[in-house]
């Protein structure tokens, strides 16, 4: 039978505060896992386990046991959304391999779950760093962090080029890209269309507060026999030696035509000018044919984020 055991804070003195230490030391050994396999340096992985434990004193961490015997973990909080309402996350649900397929899984996600529930939570959501099967496959996917690590610059594919673009261009790309950002932000399920035009303004504001000036930004046009055919927004050093790709946008009149794999060329060879060997993305659910492009250009799956609403079965 698979019961649920509650480990103490880091910082109490409760006897279970050794197992949570043990949970953490786990907890951060299997991301460092992943993202290596993800293909991430050593610098950037070291950055990003610290990104994701920053919060980690805040979560509740259960041993998940079975006859007395230590066979997995499960973590869960409860905090405000971007919207303010009560959201859940399950921040880590691993079951050890001796133990796997004899339903501890199941048990321990509808534990976590239930969790959220009394907590008030609508929303449940979990960041995965390696597949789980069928376990989530009812949580709706609502964005993956894809990442690419290469030494030398690709060949321009299709003729495409890239320039700088100009404070002329800069205010009508402005616009477009804020509308593209909530479009995908809706069509992911994440945010109602309200909401998305606040976080749209507010990341905006942070992430170019200078617009064309704002350092290690490289804002592109894309061009093709002399055409504009899409734009870029990269920012450089976002994690150690990894350039985040915003955006690199192909034009819908020229979709179809092999640009959007030159625009993701021209995106590395930027990165590598930059003195960056990653170059990373986000691509929001319900964007499969940018999925599909990424996979078949070698950017393999960081993390990959689903929520699902709560009481489960409730729109």
């Amino acid at each position: 039978m698979t019961e649920f055991s509650v480990l103490g804070d880091l910082d109490s003195d409760s006897d279970s505060d050794s197992s949570r230490a043990e949970w953490q030391k786990d907890f951060e050994r299997r991301l460092h896992s992943s993202y290596t396999a993800a293909g991430l340096g050593a610098v950037a992985v070291e950055r990003m386990v610290e990104d994701a434990c920053a919060k980690i004193g805040d979560w509740t961490v259960a041993e998940i046991t079975d006859a007395g015997t230590r066979v997995g973990y499960v973590a869960v909080v409860v905090t405000d959304d971007d919207g303010g309402a009560p959201a859940g996350r399950i921040g880590d649900l691993c079951v050890d391999a001796d133990h796997t397929g004899r339903g501890h899984e199941q048990a321990a996600r509808e534990w976590a779950e239930e969790w959220c529930v009394r907590r008030g939570a609508r929303q449940l959501h979990i960041r995965l760093t390696e597949p789980a099967g069928d376990l989530f496959a009812d949580y709706g996917v609502r964005g993956q962090l894809r990442a690419r690590r290469f030494s030398s610059p690709p060949e321009p594919i299709n003729g495409v080029t890239a320039r700088p673009m100009t404070a002329a261009e800069y205010s009508e790309w402005l616009g477009s890209e804020k509308d593209a950002y909530i479009g995908d932000i809706v069509r992911a399920g994440a945010m109602s269309p309200e909401e998305a035009v606040r976080k749209s303004d507010r990341d905006f504001a942070k992430l170019l507060p200078q617009g064309l000036a704002t350092p290690d930004t490289t804002l592109l046009v894309l061009e093709a026999a002399g055409e504009q055919i899409g734009t870029g927004w990269l920012k450089h050093r976002y994690r150690p030696e990894v350039t985040y790709g915003f955006s690199l946008y192909v034009h819908e009149q020229h979709r179809g035509k092999g640009y959007g794999r030159a625009a993701m060329a021209a995106g590395e060879q930027v990165t590598l000018a930059a003195g960056d060997s990653t170059l990373m993305f986000t691509v929001w659910g319900g964007n499969e044919v940018a999925m599909s492009l990424y996979t078949s250009a070698g950017y393999r799956i960081v993390t990959e984020d689903r929520s699902i609403d709560l009481p489960r079965g409730e729109a």
